[in-house]
């Protein structure tokens, strides 16, 4: 490989720079890459764009307008592991912004594309050693749709 990591490549139908900027006005450690338009040599209209690289807290992007072929479904999301409510809320209020609340920390934004906003300590609470920890957890986790890091605490505690 001549790079190291892997870069993802998000199918749009037109929507590629727009869900670029997008995505690069919510992460703040974020940068804009390559824009590549396409040429007399279609398919696109020439001019128009073709492809928008992308880099959001260090994972690599391309935003592509491929067609109306191919759409977006849950089988493939993105996960952000947030360290309190308030990078939770932050991260759940500007991706769901015209897009839709799913369940259990899941939305789908507005092109689309699925994300899990979760508390970080998540994983180590729903797989905790004592099954009763676990299962509180696990059971006030399905009940929500944006979590509560705090109930998640409480259920995790017995309290």
């Amino acid at each position: 490989m001549t790079a190291t990591g892997f870069t993802t490549c998000l199918w749009f139908d037109g929507q590629a720079e727009e869900a670029a900027d997008h995505y690069l006005s919510i992460f703040k450690d974020s940068r804009l890459g390559r824009v590549g338009r396409y040429t007399d040599a279609g398919p696109g209209p020439a001019g128009s764009v073709l492809a928008v690289e992308f880099e959001l807290n260090g994972q690599q992007f391309v935003a592509l307008n491929g067609g109306p072929e191919f759409t977006f479904n849950e089988a493939v999301s993105f996960q952000i592991r947030c360290a309190d409510q308030a990078e939770l809320d932050y991260y759940w209020n500007r991706l769901s912004e015209g897009g839709q609340e799913v369940a259990c920390g899941w939305l789908k934004d507005r092109f689309g594309v699925s994300w899990q906003v979760v508390p970080s300590e998540l994983l180590d609470m729903i797989s905790d050693p004592d099954p009763e920890k676990a299962t509180r957890t696990t059971r006030a986790m399905l009940s929500m749709t944006r979590f509560d890091i705090a109930a998640l605490r409480r259920a995790h505690a017995g309290e």
